[in-house]
């Protein structure tokens, strides 16, 4: 029997904390479709609860039922596994995931159909798999059915995220030390990325060198089409191309992280192709690292999560005006957003099992308050499209960003991709070791 590598443990303490939160319904989870010769990887909400990565299953929970935790999963198929892999069957996913019962898939419309009558609501997460909704429109009409005569009417479907969503924005010790490993080892690949870095090589050569650290530590998967932009194509803010070749005088912007243990690192630096920054490319990069640095300081828990923007957008502002892109007073250009001319994005997002994770941003129309345990990327940048004739000559095709990874602690911020340099000076060290 193959062995899980991850402690069982931390998904059923995750299912635990349901029986508080969501006593008297039922979730149901499917697995991510599987597209053939591509890498597998499980929807995060079922592996958050199930630990299991297998295709072509099905997790109901039951907070407080019996059966609690039920997997419908893929016949031990010793055919299919020579082509497909090893599957863990009825019997694994019992004595090795911790199910109260494992079923067929293909026994779902019957079985389930018993198991939801006593429920008062269900979650399950509309529209990312149609075939999966009709089955579930389809037990719904079955189990009004069976209910009889109770007076119970339609069980009602919400979205798991009302309360996963939730759940996951604050990370669990497990998740922490998850998220620092995946920064650590995405750092190191931004640094051997810089030291390769050269006039003449191509952007796709330096994914590669990339793609080589993150495997050679271990890591799950990219967490993200990797961004790799150099010159000009900084300026495109999901540049997915990667094929341009880096020349000399130009910056390259490189945003990119790995997954391990399913949770991800979210790194963007910018830097010199030929080591050393030009004086115009030195004033942008001062200009949105001071932002950085402004919005990391003021980090604090019980601030509002859009107060983070409210600070780069202060900073980023002034420093355009100083720098003669923009020509104003500051407030009135805030008020006015002029300012996303050149910085058109917001601060950041929650980060964690997906690189944009879920979580509400906002309650009661107002910017949540910070909480200990919330993880975030915190990502100013600044882009002057090439032919902007309204800027400065001597900035035009320049692009800068500079992101990092947060875990806020009671103390204040901890920056999980401290590991890769910033400051000006280390940068072009870096570059020219």
């Amino acid at each position: 029997m193959r062995k899980p590598k991850v402690d069982m443990g931390v998904f059923k303490e995750r299912r635990d904390r349901l029986k508080e939160l969501a006593p008297g319904c039922a979730f149901l989870l499917s697995s991510a479709e599987e597209l053939h010769w591509m890498p597998y990887r499980q929807d995060s909400n079922f592996y958050y609860l199930t630990g299991f990565d297998e295709p072509g299953s099905i997790a109901l929970i039951r907070p407080g039922m019996d059966p609690e935790y039920v997997l419908f999963v893929q016949p031990k198929d010793p055919a299919m596994e020579i082509w497909d892999g090893y599957r863990y069957g009825q019997q694994g996913v019992v004595s090795e995931f911790g199910a109260d019962k494992g079923i067929l898939y293909s026994e779902f419309d019957k079985e389930a159909v018993e198991m939801l009558i006593d429920v008062d609501k269900l979650y399950f997460s509309l529209g990312n798999n149609a075939e999966m909704d009709r089955k579930v429109y389809a037990l719904l009409d079955k189990t009004m059915r069976a209910r009889g005569r109770t007076g119970k009417t339609r069980l009602p479907i919400h979205d798991p995220n009302d309360i996963l969503g939730e759940m996951r924005v604050i990370k669990s010790l497990y998740e922490q030390d998850c998220m620092r490993e995946s920064c650590r080892l995405s750092a190191q690949a931004h640094i051997e990325a810089m030291k390769f870095t050269k006039p003449g090589v191509t952007e796709r050569q330096v994914l590669g060198v990339l793609m080589h650290r993150f495997f050679q530590e271990n890591a799950l998967r990219e967490g993200y089409h990797s961004i790799v932009a150099s010159g000009a194509n900084a300026c495109t803010l999901h540049y997915r191309f990667n094929d341009d070749t880096c020349k000399d005088g130009d910056v390259l912007l490189i945003d990119a992280g790995a997954e391990k243990n399913y949770y991800t690192a979210d790194i963007t630096r910018t830097f010199p192709i030929n080591g050393k920054f030009s004086g115009p490319q030195k004033e942008i990069y001062d200009a949105v690292l001071k932002a950085q640095k402004e919005v990391i300081s003021a980090l604090k828990v019980g601030m509002a999560y859009f107060d983070m923007q409210k600070v780069a957008v202060k900073s980023l502002t002034e420093s355009l005006v100083s720098l003669g892109l923009l020509r104003g007073d500051v407030n009135e250009l805030i008020e006015t957003h002029k300012y996303r001319k050149y910085y058109p994005h917001n601060i950041g997002h929650f980060l964690g099992m997906d690189v944009h994770d879920v979580g509400l941003y906002a309650k009661a129309n107002e910017g949540r308050p910070l909480e200990a345990g919330m993880a975030f990327t915190v990502e100013p940048g600044l882009y002057v499209p090439v032919d902007d004739t309204e800027a400065p000559e001597e900035f035009r095709g320049i692009g800068v960003r500079i992101e990092d990874d947060i875990l806020l602690t009671a103390s204040g911020p901890e920056i999980m991709t401290k590991d890769v340099p910033k400051e000006r000076d280390e940068v072009e060290a870096i570059c020219n070791s």
